[in-house]
């Protein structure tokens, strides 16, 4: 099928583009929310407009959707978007990167529903440590650009996924129930490299925000 990827830049919804690529579907455009309330309850916002490098190495066209960010207000505007893929690339279904919110999952099959478009979640309850070890087995470069729960804290900005991440966050979920692949908004993550890319990206630079007790933020510039 012919398939648009709700993209964030993050690690769920590049690994599902990269599964829903892997079972032979048509990856024709990608669809990135810019939200300018940094807390919606849909997209993730930490470093969105570096989405537009990620688009360049993939080789596939983005398409950019502004939003208020308004909670459930801002469905209309992903709708817009959907809908303004399906007219210009005339694709048959959606890839998002839900993996345990029913509150995500729900919203985006009611509106690829009204369009007639079939939604694809390929990693919809995937057990999150299989996931993780997925990530770092597929040579996933991903780091994370933000934290959100106690005791994550900025030294986490910038670390990237790899074996002594995921031994640290099952320890985390044993201690404080945080969610290890972040489903719960503990933290967000940006993908530097991985095989849907014709050559890995270089951070020019960053700056760190504190949004808050326990919640920081990383904003990265890609050469």
């Amino acid at each position: 099928m012919k398939t648009a990827v709700l993209f964030s830049g993050g690690k769920d919804s590049c690994y599902s583009a990269y599964l829903a690529r892997q079972a032979g579907h048509e990856l024709v455009c990608l669809i990135s929310i810019f939200s300018e309330n940094p807390y919606s309850y849909m997209f993730h916002t930490p470093s969105i407009e570096a989405t537009k490098k990620q688009a360049e190495v993939m080789g596939i066209p983005l398409i950019i959707q502004k939003t208020k960010g308004e909670k459930e207000e801002e469905l209309k505007d992903l709708e817009k978007a959907i809908e303004s893929a399906k007219e210009k690339y005339n694709i048959n279904a959606v890839v998002s990167g839900a993996l345990a919110s029913n509150y995500q999952k729900s919203r985006i099959e009611n509106i690829c529903k009204k369009l007639n478009l079939k939604s694809v979640t390929p990693l919809w309850h995937k057990d999150e440590f299989e996931y993780l070890n997925e990530l770092i087995k597929k040579k996933f470069k991903v780091i994370i650009t933000a934290v959100a729960a106690y005791p994550l804290n900025e030294k986490w900005l910038g670390r990237e996924i790899d074996k002594k991440f995921i031994n640290e966050v099952k320890e985390l979920k044993e201690k404080y129930k945080i969610h290890p692949a972040g489903e719960g908004g503990e933290f967000e993550t940006f993908v530097i490299d991985c095989p849907l890319f014709k050559k890995g990206l270089k951070i020019k630079s960053f700056k760190d925000f504190c949004e808050g007790e326990n919640s920081f933020r990383r904003e990265v510039e890609i050469k």
